[in-house]
């Protein structure tokens, strides 16, 4: 088989180190789900290894039609499963319609619009274990007071348990990437719905971050309208504020219109 070259205009980066697929392959905790969809599985390296798993169902979102041939050929049994479309484009409920985990080496020009699609389908995608860009990773598992810490952080960690896993070094990828990778999992907390509106939550992260340095009296001036308050919270940076304070805010300005 010809190997696939990578294409720079889809933000390709192969990962070349089993050990280092098997390692990703075994943070997936199976508890909860028999079922996972690999996103973006290229040349087949935790394909490989999923495969293995008994007892498991798997799918495959692959946009390269190059890489799908080559999946095709590699993996015969499993080209009923391998779907050559792009994620952002797929419908998940059409995949599985049981609780699924997720998994891949996530292209990096694509990784915050990847989230922002599990969070849609937070109440089917119970687990996400992935590899990305090593500054994305660490903003998305960082606490509330880090620097770090920002919109994606909160948006994440209001629905899902973030754990930072390992970093994993470029000479491991073809073409080497020029930034640093790491894994982490997402795992699904026990939170169904915020105590508010879900819309007006993000919009009051969103535009808090956007001037994170002011305090947040100042940086939601545009949304406080005439309100009138006490609350210490107004006093504090965003990156001070963890979800529950977040939706304490977003009630607080939701009861004053």
């Amino acid at each position: 088989m010809i190997p696939v070259k990578p294409k720079k205009s889809l933000g390709q980066h192969f990962l070349t180190d089993k050990n280092i697929a098997q390692k990703i392959v075994n943070s997936l905790t199976w508890q909860g789900y028999d079922k996972a969809l690999e996103i973006g599985p290229g040349m087949g390296i935790l394909t490989e290894i999923l495969l293995a798993l008994p007892d498991k169902e798997m799918r495959y979102v692959e946009i390269d039609r190059t890489s799908v041939e080559y999946l095709n050929t590699r993996f015969p049994n499993v080209s009923e499963k391998i779907l050559n479309a792009d994620i952002l484009e797929v419908p998940l409920s059409d995949i599985f319609r049981q609780p699924f985990a997720i998994i891949g080496n996530f292209p990096y020009n694509i990784s915050s619009q990847l989230f922002f699609r599990i969070l849609d389908h937070r109440n089917l995608v119970v687990e996400t274990v992935c590899m990305i860009q090593k500054e994305v990773a660490t903003r998305i598992a960082s606490p509330p007071g880090s620097r770090a810490y920002g919109i994606l952080s909160v948006l994440l960690q209001a629905f899902y348990e973030i754990e930072y896993l390992f970093s994993v070094p470029p000479q491991v990828f073809n073409p080497p990437p020029r930034v640093n990778s790491a894994v982490i999992r997402l795992r699904r907390n026990s939170t169904v719905n915020l105590d508010c509106h879900e819309g007006h939550f993000h919009k009051v992260v969103k535009t808090a971050f956007n001037q994170r340095r002011k305090t947040l009296r100042n940086s939601l001036k545009s949304l406080t309208g005439n309100l009138e308050t006490s609350e210490a919270l107004w006093q504090k940076r965003p990156e001070q504020l963890g979800v529950q304070d977040f939706v304490k805010l977003t009630r607080l300005l939701e009861h004053s219109t």
